[in-house]
């Protein structure tokens, strides 16, 4: 089977920022020791691909795009291979890979026990050039050759990759906020801002967490839509398109009580969120940030509020393997409940820039490419 397989792979490019993608044929490396090869079946496409296409990440070019991927095992370097939950690998597996490999010695690494804090993380699409091998290192491709030290893991029996790859980066992204930052606590009322997938991803978790209560402030009204339909959350405001913003936080308040939510999760990636979630917190309450991934420039905040509140703030940035392999053993639950299927919609990978402008325009939920 290994010397059938094409030595090449037809890969999205990013040469420069802001410029269009090249589709261009690129070379197949071989697989050394711990590596394995993927032919990928889906290339999510996330906020953060829009940015970098925009140059808003400082990130070497070329690069193949793509870092969330599912695809099936075409080779496995000498020695084998187990997943992360110590299964053995075999070809023919179908697996999702974690996006970055930590280095491990750093200070964070080493001495903080932070690895989404790696002074020198390894991230696919995003800061492995073209010319490094092995590769490609991008799911925007046909094929990739994923890296010794990468966390992959089978995705369970029952489980459609679709619905895998709803959540491809906002579920272990959540995974590692409400699990390494502020878990949801039994009984509480969770606010979430924003009705993106990573968004939703905070409320689908917050409920099968058993909070009593998840609010989802975001918008435009067709995404809110689709989580009521969903069941995603158990009540749903619009604030994108609202005449008036503070109307909504009111409407937040009087059904807490007057009190506000025990846990707001900021997921909008929108700077002037950040004063509207303080406002939603409860004296005593819980602000866990998100969403603001690039720096969209500052905001001005009243710091009494914090004081007065004597509100717990916590930030959360990116994840790990291990946040990955959480979220995909958590997908059997999660997809039972929620049709997570529902949330995707296909591109083929020539439709790749319209793809990437229908996520800035929020007129798709989860979009992903079929290489």
């Amino acid at each position: 089977m290994t010397d059938v397989l094409p030595k090449t792979s037809r890969s999205v490019v990013l040469r420069a920022f802001g410029e269009p993608l090249c589709l261009e044929e690129l070379d197949v490396t071989e697989v050394g020791p711990g590596e394995v090869q993927v032919k990928v079946e889906y290339g999510g496409i996330c906020g953060t691909d829009a940015h970098l296409w925009n140059g808003r990440l400082d990130i070497p070019t070329p690069v193949v795009l793509g870092h969330e991927g599912l695809g099936t095992v075409e080779r496995i370097g000498s020695g084998g291979l187990r997943d992360a939950n110590g299964d053995a690998l075999g070809v023919g597996d179908t697996v999702m890979w974690a996006s970055s490999i930590s280095c491990g010695a750093c200070v964070p690494c080493r001495m903080h026990e932070e690895p989404t804090l790696c002074e020198r993380r390894t991230t696919y699409g995003v800061n492995i050039p073209v010319s490094d091998a092995p590769g490609p290192s991008g799911s925007w491709s046909q094929r990739m050759v994923l890296r010794a030290g990468t966390s992959l893991v089978r995705i369970p029996a029952g489980v459609s990759p679709s619905a895998a790859m709803s959540l491809a980066c906002a579920g272990p992204t959540m995974v590692h906020a409400l699990y390494g930052r502020r878990p949801v606590r039994l009984g509480e009322t969770v606010v979430v801002q924003g009705s993106g997938p990573v968004g939703l991803a905070a409320a689908a978790m917050a409920q099968l967490a058993g909070a009593a209560r998840v609010i989802v402030v975001g918008g435009p009204e067709a995404r809110l839509a689709v989580a009521e339909g969903l069941g995603i959350g158990d009540l749903h405001l619009d604030i994108v398109d609202a005449p008036d913003a503070t109307a909504v936080l009111d409407e937040v308040r009087a059904v807490t009580g007057g009190y506000g939510a025990d846990l707001v999760i900021e997921c909008a990636g929108a700077p002037n969120a950040i004063p509207q979630g303080i406002a939603m917190a409860r004296r005593g309450g819980s602000y866990l940030v998100v969403g603001q991934y690039t720096d969209r420039g500052e905001i001005d905040i009243n710091p009494h509020q914090l004081v007065h509140r004597q509100l717990s703030l916590f930030g959360s940035w990116g994840f790990t393997g291990a946040h990955l392999v959480a979220y995909v053993n958590l997908l059997p639950a999660l997809s039972a409940r929620f049709d997570l299927e529902n949330l995707v919609t296909e591109y083929p990978m020539t439709e790749c820039e319209g793809a990437l402008r229908h996520v800035g325009e929020g007129s798709v939920l989860k979009a992903v490419l079929r290489p």
